[in-house]
């Protein structure tokens, strides 16, 4: 892995994992906020975070000064038990992080065009700190290999867009969805990636064998200008 793009560390267990994980991020918000009065952080959905995201509600912050919102969302209502907002609602935004502001990525009345528009505007606040997933596909966000318009979404000028991902096996039911594109990673002064299992770690030395985003999209987590990815494994 090349180690000014990617920085990889990996964990014997779930707790020493869980701990360097919310360290880091919780390391990289206050950095933010000793600099300016808010950090935006963008968070992941999946089965793998929830733990680090429970882990960094303990973390005493100024949580107030720290607006939370989504990398990535399906098109559910935003109380679906499968929806990332309900996830975040659940793990993190409790304790010291019950403080935080959230906004998630659909709302009630909105179609998902219209929710786009509101994630962009909303996004001219740039991110500060990204928590990024990968898939066993190699997808993140929700940018999936060979998706339909995939490239369009990699190089859109906007941080979100609407997505089709329908025949994409990692998509599962959930076809359409709202993204983050490199675009709207750019900007981010933290970047990390959680992972877990020996799989995703064989599928993340692979990634660094080639560089088409289009056959493993994680590949613009340390492709897109900007911070160097931290990838935190255990597994």
């Amino acid at each position: 892995m090349d180690p000014a793009r990617l920085r990889f560390d990996a964990y014997r267990d779930a707790d020493d994992w869980t701990d360097a994980a919310t360290d880091a991020i919780a390391h990289a918000l206050g950095e933010v906020l000793r600099e300016r009065d808010r950090a935006r952080l963008l968070l992941s959905g999946g089965s793998t975070p929830g733990a680090v995201y429970e882990a960094l509600a303990e973390t005493a912050l100024d949580w107030s000064r720290v607006d939370v919102g989504l990398v990535d969302e399906r098109w559910l209502h935003p109380d679906d038990p499968a929806s990332n907002a309900y996830l975040v609602r659940r793990t993190l935004l409790r304790r010291h992080a019950a403080a935080a502001p959230f906004r998630g990525l659909t709302r009630d009345g909105l179609g998902i065009e219209e929710a786009v528009r509101a994630a962009n505007l909303h996004a001219h606040q740039p991110a500060d700190v990204v928590v990024l997933g990968m898939g066993e596909d190699g997808h993140t966000a929700s940018l999936f290999p060979q998706m339909r318009g995939l490239m369009e979404a990699l190089e859109s000028p906007r941080a979100y867009v609407a997505v089709d991902a329908g025949g994409c096996p990692g998509a599962g039911r959930f076809a359409r969805r709202i993204s983050l594109t490199p675009a709207g990673l750019a900007p981010s002064h933290a970047r990390f990636l959680l992972v877990r299992g020996a799989a995703k770690r064989a599928l993340l030395e692979r990634t660094q064998s080639g560089s088409d985003p289009r056959e493993l999209p994680v590949r613009i987590a340390w492709q897109t200008p900007g911070a160097t990815l931290q990838a935190y494994w255990a597994p």
